[in-house]
């Protein structure tokens, strides 16, 4: 039986190289296709192109693509402004599964997208603007989740656009001077930045965009109407559908009303047979009842003593005796079920103290869930006040902030519970032992990017509620097990002047008169732009006494600029120019006087603006 498997090991393991190999060779020959139909034989290409199956992608660096550093798979193809003639077939870029940008911008290509642009599950930034595209667009489009960035403007698409309202990350579409009718996209307008969908044949009405869009962004659409472009729209008239619908409605109030009157005579009659009942009958009752709320005290109690010996960092002696059903569980479905005695219950490790409060890893079934728990103490704001900013922000969701599991709140102390994140914090990767080496900067500025708009969003939809984040700082910037970057904490925190540091005495004197709301939003935006700073030199908030801020300050007013950044992304060819240009806009969130300010909104649209010019650039030899 050995021998017999001996013989067989190395045609498994020839078997297995070769698999891996194929699969790899398949992608080439894909890419080696798309290419072929784009260039069409216009373009001249000569060996350092590359684009054939006598040469790698990644290792030969084709032109126009960059690939994964570590997995070696094609991420970026950027062929913009290269006289492309040919025939656009998004199926074969789509074989590369980890594509995450695709841009052929300014070019003339033709042809469609087809609906197999589905399969680009990971593609985050596609433009094709400038070209000779035309047809209809697919309605595999919304299964693109990842993506971010859409522009299609100046081609000759034309049709209906899909309902691509679910892709709650898109933060630009851009479809202007094209051919495409129907109503105003669906969108999600809350959370876009960029719109522009002038020159087409859009109709309808309008729908609220927030405030976010100007007339410029609808304009030449003769058909379209609403307050935005002054043009009342005509009245719906009403239809037989709709008057059937009233009649069902109708009848529903009316039975809903007998119903309801029902149970009212039913309310008076209980009433009198219980005021003929004899008292020690009800003075029974409320002894038993005396009795069991005794039992579950007792009983919490005594839960509460076996949790605290379970383990040395255990979060059981929050308050002994509370009640059970107090853990408040949200939305989130990693909440369902969960009790508070589970909690109790669980081993829990401490994970670090704060001024704020501590921080706690929980670990419930055996392992299988682990949760992170921070536990608040001495916080200024009230039971009800705690309660109402955790129900509102369970409303308002972002894919890069991380909401809350559960909470519980007493006088004493409140306690938040999340979903654990296993790859620790910013901070731990830019000032842990390995001092951001492994973190490039073009991860660096995707960071910054990702979390500039999701505080971006979460100010635009907190703003009237006065919610901040109120404690923003790289140590609550987290990485999911994707090492997706998230926001971490918001809103647990109410914003305090004490907490600045750059010029901390006319960022208070400024700050102390203005609203109360205003200032926390505005120290966020301070706290955003520590961490930019963080990311351009590889340096923590506080080294030896000195404050970055202001080191940061000195260092350009001297005008050594170039010194403020971190060796290892100079090392790493990381461009000068966009450097600083980031260093700017980290410059303009950290002004001393808060009022000038940018808001979180043009901060975004900074970054992401530096975002697509790196993003451009990179591919490019």
């Amino acid at each position: 039986m050995n021998r017999v498997s001996v013989r067989i090991l190395p045609v498994l393991i020839f078997l297995l190289f070769h698999v891996s190999k194929s699969e790899d060779e398949e992608v080439k020959r894909s890419l080696v296709g798309f290419m072929d139909k784009l260039a069409a034989g216009n373009v001249g290409r000569d060996q350092s192109w590359g684009w054939n199956m006598s040469s790698d992608p990644c290792n030969d660096k084709w032109i126009g693509v960059s690939c994964d550093t570590l997995s070696k798979s094609v991420k970026k193809v950027v062929l913009d402004e290269l006289n492309l003639t040919g025939v656009l077939d998004i199926g074969f870029a789509c074989k590369a599964s980890s594509l995450s940008v695709l841009s052929l911008h300014s070019n003339n290509v033709v042809g469609s997208i087809s609906e197999e642009i589905g399969n680009c599950k990971h593609l985050t930034h596609l433009y094709v603007s400038g070209n000779q595209i035309s047809g209809h667009l697919p309605e595999s489009l919304k299964q693109l989740s990842n993506l971010k960035r859409f522009d299609i403007s100046n081609n000759n698409f034309s049709g209906e656009v899909p309902d691509i309202s679910q892709i709650s990350g898109l933060i630009t579409f851009f479809a202007q001077n094209n051919q495409l009718t129907g109503e105003v996209p669906n969108l999600d307008f809350s959370h876009l930045l960029q719109l522009n969908i002038s020159n087409n044949n859009f109709s309808g009405p309008i729908p609220d965009v927030k405030g976010r869009f100007s007339a410029d962004s609808f304009s030449g659409n003769p058909g379209l109407c609403g307050e935005l472009v002054s043009k009342p729209c005509p009245p719906t008239p009403p239809s037989k559908r709709k008057s059937n619908h009233s009649s069902i409605k109708r009848f529903f109030i009316y039975s809903g009303y007998a119903v309801l009157g029902l149970i009212v005579v039913l309310f008076v009659a209980f009433k009198l047979v219980s005021k003929m009942k004899p008292k020690d009958d009800k003075e029974a009752v409320e002894t038993n009842t005396s009795r069991r709320s005794y039992k579950t005290s007792t009983t919490t109690s005594n839960e509460s003593k076996i949790a605290e010996n379970k383990s040395e960092y255990s979060i059981s002696s929050v308050e002994s005796g509370m009640a059970l059903s107090s853990l408040v569980v949200l939305t989130s479905p990693t909440g369902q079920g969960l009790r508070f005695e589970d909690l109790l219950r669980a081993p829990a490790e401490l994970l670090g103290k704060g001024k704020h409060g501590s921080l706690y890893k929980v670990m419930l079934d055996n392992g299988v869930t682990t949760l992170a728990v921070k536990r608040i103490k001495d916080w200024s704001v009230d039971s009800e006040e705690f309660k109402r900013r955790m129900k509102r922000l369970d409303q308002t969701r972002h894919p890069s902030v991380l909401p809350s599991v559960a909470f519980y709140c007493s006088q004493q102390e409140k306690l938040l519970v999340y979903e654990y994140q296993p790859n620790g914090s910013l901070f731990r990767l830019l000032h842990g032992s390995q001092s951001g080496q492994a973190f490039g900067w073009e991860s660096r500025l995707n960071v910054a990017a990702i979390v500039g708009e999701a505080l971006a969003f979460m100010h635009e939809e907190l703003g009237e509620d006065g919610i901040a984040h109120g404690n923003l700082k790289s140590t609550n910037i987290l990485f999911n097990q994707n090492m997706d970057p998230c926001i971490s904490e918001y809103g647990l925190m109410v914003f305090q002047t004490q907490d600045l540091s750059f010029d901390f005495q006319s960022s208070k004197d400024a700050l102390d008169h203005a609203a109360p709301t205003y200032g926390s939003f505005k120290a966020d935006i301070y706290g955003f732009g520590v961490i930019l700073l963080e990311l351009l030199t590889g340096k923590p908030v506080h080294t030896n006494g000195i404050d970055l801020a202001r080191w940061v300050h000195s260092v350009v007013t001297e005008e050594w600029t170039v010194e403020v950044f971190d060796k290892g992304l100079i090392s790493q060819g990381a461009s000068e120019e966009r450097l600083l240009n980031l260093l700017q806009i980290a410059l303009k969130c950290i002004n001393p006087n808060p009022y000038e300010r940018p808001n979180m909104n043009q901060v975004a649209v900074m970054i992401s603006t530096l975002k697509d010019e790196e993003d451009r650039s990179s591919s490019h030899p």
